[in-house]
């Protein structure tokens, strides 16, 4: 009876399937990755490599998607990465993260600080991921390596960019260049992050609209009239004239532009003479100019050549003399956030770390090549969020925050990267349903 029984057991396991465990949640299979995530991130700060020399970064990223099951496409438009997974019919989401350090010392005092040094402009400097690329690279392969362990929960292709160059604006240009969406397909969104130097680890903050500014530069020759500095009555001096160009340019925002448009115009350098007593017949002026819409940029340009050539002929210069400015042809685009993308990253997000740590932004004057992701004649939608890093000791201790570029600024790495990869991997998925 009891061998009966047994078989009769046997045989209903066999025609049932016994219940297995549950399959790991999205936050268990993100939560125990970040031991290893926090191990890359700290390997790549403490290796930095600056615009247009990222080669071991692009290795390093590239081997990562190659262990995972993408398809990887090396030295596209520099030391761009692209990979590739596919994964039954649905949308394409391209995510990119930046991988460029900056030419500066770290000061962070961090048992992981960088020490490495790199020659800059003819001078022995430091480099430093002081703008977060790094953090921006760990939680891009944290995603990748999330979405790949959930396959059976969503459709679609991955596209995933590693971009060269963003500290000079040059990376995202040279892989659209390159052919990028020719090659590839055009993605049907486009999404990335930066981190916040404000915003506290374990948060986001993102606006719909315009969120970074038009960033260009420009360089305006001074001419003039060279004399002895105890002669000025014998020359026409082009540091007075670049002096009161300088002040003059400051009226353009506050007297040319409506009240409610936004623009920056800073002179960030004036190089001019050689000696306490020579008067020169010529100064360099360096402006950085922001702007959002292209009507404001037109009427900036305008107003600076009218300014330069007013004060100039009012200092008594002929034509061959009128100041010379230069304005380059290509610029980093100001970044516009599509609002509907907007509003279902606000909805994942709110999923992923709850509604109240979804936080709203405001635009800011900064500039970010990413944007030329959507501004492409393919007009992709587009969405860049701000990823809050500041750990909470440091909120806690009031001290004054290190900006973006500082050589104090470091992030809260295992905060920051959960919290980034949970937003990443639930807009993915909702956007894949949807």
């Amino acid at each position: 009876m009891r061998y009966t029984l047994f078989l009769l057991f046997l045989l209903s396991c066999t025609a049932f399937k016994m219940p297995a465990g549950d399959p790991p949640t999205k936050e268990t299979i993100i939560k125990e990755d970040i031991p290893y995530l926090v191990d890359f991130y700290k390997n790549r700060h403490q290796n930095p490599e600056i615009s247009l020399r990222e080669k071991e970064t692009a290795a390093a990223l590239a081997n990562e998607l190659k262990q995972i099951g993408f398809e990887v496409t090396e030295n596209f438009g520099g030391y761009g990465i692209v990979g590739i997974l596919k994964n039954g019919e649905g949308p394409t989401i391209l995510y990119r993260t930046d991988m460029d350090a900056l030419p500066m010392p770290e000061k962070t005092n961090l048992p992981y600080a960088s020490t490495k040094t790199v020659e800059y402009n003819g001078l022995t400097t430091g480099a430093m991921h002081s703008c977060g690329h790094d953090i921006h690279m760990t939680t891009w392969v944290g995603t990748a390596r999330a979405m790949v362990k959930m396959k059976d929960q969503w459709k679609g292709t991955l596209m995933l960019i590693g971009q060269p160059a963003e500290e000079i604006g040059a990376g995202a240009k040279l892989m659209l260049d390159n052919g990028l969406y020719e090659k590839f397909g055009v993605p049907n969104y486009a999404m990335a992050l930066h981190s916040s130097p404000t915003v506290p680890a374990g948060q986001i903050a993102v606006t719909d609209g315009y969120t970074m500014a038009n960033t260009e530069s420009v360089d305006i020759e001074v001419y003039g009239v060279g004399a002895h500095g105890a002669s000025p009555h014998m020359s026409v001096d082009p540091v007075i004239i670049a002096s009161m160009i300088v002040m003059d340019l400051q009226t353009i925002v506050s007297r040319s532009l409506k009240p409610i448009e936004d623009a920056v115009i800073t002179v960030g350098a004036i190089k001019g003479g050689t000696k306490h007593n020579i008067i020169s017949d010529q100064v360099t002026l360096q402006l950085t100019i922001r702007t959002y819409k292209k009507e404001v940029r037109e009427l900036v340009h305008k107003r600076i050549r009218e300014i330069c050539r007013g004060i100039a002929i009012a200092a008594g210069l002929g034509e061959d003399k009128m100041p010379k400015i230069t304005v380059p042809d290509t610029f980093t685009p100001a970044n516009y956030n599509q609002p509907e993308l907007v509003n279902k990253l606000r909805n994942s997000a709110s999923t992923a770390i709850g509604k109240a740590n979804v936080l709203a932004d405001e635009p800011k004057m900064l500039g970010e090549d990413y944007a030329m992701y959507g501004q492409t004649e393919h007009q992709v939608p587009s969405v860049l969020y701000w990823l809050g890093t500041v750990p909470e000791a440091r909120l806690k201790a009031g001290e004054d925050l290190p900006g973006l570029h500082s050589p104090f600024y470091y992030p809260d790495p295992s905060t920051s990267i959960e919290t980034g990869i949970n937003v990443n991997v639930q807009a993915m998925l909702d956007l894949m349903k949807g």
